[in-house]
């Protein structure tokens, strides 16, 4: 029985920059979704997840709208067969097991993994031959179709076009995927605030159409083109011009691992994020006010905001020391007992052990 990878991913620096055409500087990390595949003949696809309750059952034609589908994680069942089937792919029946070790709900892109080992293992029973952008772009269309949120295509890029020991600098006006190496002397921490957010739930598509109005406003095709005088007075715009710098600057700076360097442009990051971008909560503020207290250069929220995880960075080895101590004094503070880890780049997506193309 074929199976099919997907990692999470953190994104170390560049947030909400993704549907502005800008630059992210995600990895892949060692929280994956996988999928197993194995044909009967039928005429439906059937799910079930190892972690997730209940089971489900979509057309194989795509007829099925996943907008009406409960267990609603099985939306994004529906909406990979409908995203492949408007492609022309002829999917048969199949039968999938699903398993992940993505917190969901933690801005890791849990989701994202899902509809990328789905859009793997449909397109694979299809016997289908897609490249690795093709099918971070049908991952994101099904992700649309399923949840109604309007994604940019970060998370599906980095899910596969992820290295071992790198960061990917992504230009995402023309999908461009450059490995950043990671220092061996620095550690990336990765701690969920135990606030789970849902995209759906928040203003993720207010904020994109509050980016996409100042760009008309001022004639131009996204704000990855806007200048930082032409934005000064906007708080969305800023964080946007802002956050493009940072993000060339973070990859400029990871190689060496200049921690005196890569710190204070993760909580410029944060700052911005949370004053400008206004997608801050209290427990996210503390984490990084906490983490960088007990010695992490810099710390940010990480993903859309709203809740999920904080991403920091220090020197490898006080990475456990680090962790142990700001979750102790979050757990003071706030009665939330934490996940906290210590993230690792790793390959892309995959069936079994086998590179993609």
């Amino acid at each position: 029985m074929p199976r099919f990878v997907a990692p999470g991913r953190v994104n170390l620096l560049g947030d909400h920059t993704d549907y502005n055409l800008g630059y992210v500087l995600p990895l892949a990390i060692d929280r994956a979704c996988s999928v197993a595949a194995a044909a009967d003949g039928g005429t439906l696809v059937r799910a079930r997840s190892a972690q997730l309750p209940g089971t489900v059952a979509v057309a194989v034609d795509g007829g099925t709208d996943p907008r009406t589908v409960e267990p609603s994680w099985g939306r994004f069942v529906a909406g990979v067969v409908l995203t492949l089937t408007g492609q022309g792919l002829t999917i048969p029946g199949v039968n999938l097991a699903i398993d992940s070790t993505v917190p969901p709900g933690s801005g890791l892109s849990s989701s994202s993994a899902l509809s990328v080992a789905l859009t793997l293992a449909l397109a694979d029973a299809a016997g289908a031959a897609l490249g690795r952008l093709e099918l971070a772009q049908l991952a994101l269309g099904a992700e649309v179709a399923a949840t109604g949120v309007p994604g940019g295509l970060m998370d599906q890029l980095a899910s596969l076009y992820g290295r071992a020991g790198h960061a990917l600098l992504v230009d995402c006006r023309t999908n461009a995927v450059t490995p950043v190496p990671i220092s061996p002397r620095i550690a990336v921490l990765v701690v969920h605030s135990g606030i789970p957010r849902t995209l759906a739930g928040t203003a993720y598509a207010a904020r994109r159409a509050e980016c996409e109005a100042v760009a008309a406003r001022l004639g131009i095709a996204s704000l990855r083109d806007a200048s930082p005088e032409q934005v000064v007075g906007d708080p969305r715009a800023r964080h946007v011009v802002s956050e493009n710098e940072r993000a060339l600057a973070t990859a400029a700076a990871l190689p060496a691992g200049d921690l005196s360097v890569l710190g204070p442009l993760l909580l410029a990051s944060h700052a911005s994020l949370r004053d400008d971008y206004d997608v801050s909560t209290r427990e996210l503020d503390l984490l990084v006010e906490v983490l960088v207290e007990c010695g992490a250069a810099g710390a940010r929220l990480t993903g859309a905001g709203f809740g999920g995880c904080v991403v920091a960075l220090a020197q490898r080895n006080h990475a456990d020391d680090v962790l142990a101590k700001a979750v102790l004094r979050y757990r003071a503070a706030t009665g939330i007992e934490p996940l906290a880890f210590v993230a690792r780049a790793v390959d892309g997506a995959r069936r079994s052990e086998s590179e993609l193309r």
